[in-house]
């Protein structure tokens, strides 16, 4: 068993278009995932100029990843109406999900798919709540841990943020492989769009005993 840690903000389209990256991982059962939540952006409206650079970027995950932005999320962030972005109640959501057994890539991708395909508000409550009944817990349990559970992503981003800052990592989505006391950085950025030959790589630095890999970090 080895560990990946992953930085990663649920409001980051990077992070969106990297997530069947993630997947991958998760299907082996020689990895565990440890999710360290980012605070990009919390709880505020987006700027117009924001919003275009927004979309600039979105053109490029596409291309570039294949993640799929629905036209209900398009128009919503070309549109004038008020744009609230929140990394915080959604990072809430994810620690929440795990509280509760269900995996947090579960939550994040349906927060993500919600957000980027179906424009849907993922900074309100109720939202939050009708994605984790679809993900099979229930809504009233759900109410009442995520109810407990307010401020607790605040303390989960101060302590990622500190961790990224002695590993002397920089920027979302960032993917660290612990093994053998070593930790080395995964070049996911060269295998957007390529989950056969990422799934090659981290198949070998698992089978391997790391001694052929040098710590980069």
């Amino acid at each position: 068993m080895v560990t990946v840690h992953y930085f990663f903000d649920p409001m980051c389209g990077w992070c969106y278009g990297a997530t069947s990256l993630l997947a991958v991982m998760a299907a082996n059962s020689e990895i565990k995932l440890e999710f360290h939540p980012g605070g990009m952006i919390d709880n505020k409206a987006i700027s117009p100029s924001f919003r275009r650079h927004i979309l600039e970027h979105d053109e490029r995950i596409a291309k570039l990843t294949g993640a799929a932005f629905g036209e209900d999320y398009i128009q919503r962030v070309q549109s004038n109406d008020e744009m609230v972005l929140d990394s915080f109640i959604t990072a809430r959501a994810i620690l929440t999900a795990e509280q509760l057994g269900l995996p947090p890539l579960d939550m994040l991708e349906a927060i993500q798919r919600a957000h980027y395909f179906e424009g849907k508000l993922v900074n309100h409550p109720e939202v939050l709540k009708e994605l984790s009944v679809n993900l099979g817990i229930d809504g009233e349990q759900w109410h009442n841990a995520m109810t407990a559970n307010e401020g607790i992503e605040q303390k989960a981003i101060s302590e990622s943020q500190q961790l990224m800052q002695r590993l002397q990592v920089h920027g979302y989505p960032t993917l660290i492989l612990e093994v053998n006391n070593q930790l080395i950085k995964l070049p996911h950025t060269d295998f957007y769009g390529k989950p056969d030959e990422w799934r090659q790589l981290v198949d070998r630095y698992i089978g391997s005993n790391s001694s052929n890999f040098q710590a980069n970090m």
